[in-house]
């Protein structure tokens, strides 16, 4: 994650459990907010500093004309930001609020799909390419949701399935989409039923692990017997064609 994915022009209301402050972000470089209530309420313009800590997670720091210090660390993912303040008194606040956006940023930079992707990619290959039992609690919640009848609920439900895999069990993934905490693979599983079946998987992510699945499967018809000739999963699907290609 670099600076230029500060969603700068985001203006978002933060609720902390004493009071609630309005924050702009107006550049990389300053930051306005609002407090319209309680002893601190005043409006104010700083100067800021950015670091990106990864996964839409930033710390925001600045100094107030009071000269009291702040640093955010606001994490975009999740709606929150924790807040670290030095009064002029010197008495120290700690305080973790969830925001609301009331303005969009001048420009999109959610890295989640990206991630998500690589997630869900990671988690399909290692369980059903090379049946990797262990990768379940490393890519799994722990309270991990299963929308398939045919398979119990749980981590440790799947952790059994994966490790009683027959050999002849072979994922090949394809397209994926992805938005927000949602991904959706298209791909074939051989060795899963006795004929080779087309899947659609979708996961839900919730911090960093997939926290639910639902799939929908059906049984491959070879390109010579549909009708129009159009076979139903192509290996190379999920690389970008040129056009016209």
């Amino acid at each position: 994650m670099s600076l230029d994915q500060f969603p700068v022009g985001l203006e978002m209301d933060v609720s902390y459990p004493e009071f609630a402050v309005s924050l702009a972000l107006l550049s990389a470089t300053r930051l306005r907010f609002e407090i319209k209530e309680g002893p601190f309420a005043r409006t104010e313009t700083v100067e800021i500093q950015v670091i990106p800590l990864g996964n839409g997670i930033f710390a925001v720091s600045w100094r107030e004309k009071d000269g009291a210090t702040v640093t955010n660390v606001q994490d975009h993912d999740r709606g929150l930001v924790h807040s670290f303040a030095t009064l002029p008194d010197g008495s120290f606040l700690r305080m973790s609020g969830s925001f609301v956006v009331t303005r969009p940023a001048d420009r999109v930079s959610d890295d989640r799909p990206r991630r998500n992707k690589a997630l869900v990619l990671d988690a399909m290959t290692s369980l059903f390419q090379r049946h990797d039992a262990s990768a379940v609690e490393r890519l799994y919640a722990a309270d991990y949701i299963q929308h398939n009848p045919g398979i119990p609920q749980g981590r440790d439900a799947l952790r059994a399935l994966v490790a009683g895999l027959s050999e002849d069990v072979h994922y090949e993934p394809g397209l994926m989409l992805a938005e927000g905490d949602l991904v959706a693979i298209h791909g074939r599983i051989r060795g899963w039923a006795e004929a080779p079946q087309i899947v659609v998987d979708i996961f839900r992510v919730q911090d960093g692990r997939l926290a639910e699945h639902w799939d929908v499967l059906q049984d491959e018809v070879p390109a010579a017997e549909a009708h129009g000739g159009i076979t139903m999963f192509d290996p190379g699907e999920h690389h970008p064609r040129k056009a016209g290609s």
